[in-house]
């Protein structure tokens, strides 16, 4: 009986040390946001989900300004 509990015990553990990996990915949620001149927000874009590679792209694309109307990501 000792012996039935303790594979039990071992394979949940297991389970549960197979789905803590997928919190282990570095994720936000961001989206495009347009300011204007003032940094008053006009319009925000849909929240997604990023992770990894696809944070980084976003991160490191810089803002642009098109007469006086800014876009830039915004991850939180």
């Amino acid at each position: 009986m000792k012996r039935k509990l303790l594979y039990v015990a071992g394979f949940v553990f297991m389970l549960l040390a197979v789905d803590s990996c997928d919190t282990l990915k570095n994720c936000k949620v961001c989206a495009q946001n347009t300011y204007d001149n003032s940094n008053a927000l006009i319009t925000s874009g849909s929240e997604t989900d990023y992770c990894d590679a696809e944070l980084i792209k976003i991160k490191a694309t810089p803002p642009v300004t098109v007469l006086g109307v800014t876009t830039k990501w915004v991850c939180r």
